[in-house]
């Protein structure tokens, strides 16, 4: 099994839910599409560490939805045990950032503007998360502590990357005066 595969089962282990809403509930922690999502559904629904139901609606199609079976939470408690792979690092903005150099000053300003932004919102979504964590619930044996110490990391980074961004934009920003005054830079 893969992680993806493993993180679907700690989904299911939370909340039973549909494939589409498993691809909405897993982006937080792994940019997975529903084309990646579904094969690891029926290949695990096949090793019956999964079952299924199909729910109808009334305004939609039906639905199938998911839950996990006592022998995918055996899977998923030994996966628990197992070493951590190395991080990956997948960023599109250090790729550009290393090539910075190649842009022009106002096409910079909007890419870190634009990813200023993300990390706002991302500053706002993380903060309506834990403001939703009643402090007794922020332990350890409660399951609303794993979404207290994951919504504080993800607080964290975004406070982190948007006092980069502001960083870099102000040295953009006096770059262009600089520029603008016939200084040399």
């Amino acid at each position: 099994m893969n992680t993806l595969s493993y993180g679907l089962l700690g989904l299911l282990a939370r909340k039973e839910s549909s494939g589409y809403e498993l691809m909405l509930r897993i982006q937080p922690f792994w940019q997975a599409k529903h084309s990646q999502i579904y094969p690891l559904l029926s290949a695990m629904e096949d090793k019956q560490l999964l079952s299924s139901r199909w729910v109808q609606q009334s305004d939609k199609p039906d639905k199938k939805v998911y839950m996990i079976t006592e022998p995918g939470m055996q899977k998923l408690r030994e996966w628990m045990h197992l070493p951590l792979a190395p991080s990956v690092t997948k960023d599109e903005l250090s790729l550009r950032t290393f090539c910075l150099w190649l842009s022009d000053i106002g096409i910079a300003l909007d890419m870190y503007e634009e990813r200023r932004k993300l990390y706002f919102d991302k500053k706002l979504f993380f903060n309506d998360i834990l403001k939703a964590i009643p402090e007794d619930q922020r332990h350890f044996s409660s399951k609303e502590f794993s979404d207290y110490i994951l919504a504080s990391k993800g607080l964290m980074m975004a406070e982190t990357e948007l006092k980069w961004c502001d960083w870099v934009l102000d040295l953009l920003k006096q770059h262009r005066l600089q520029k603008a005054s016939g200084h040399r830079s």
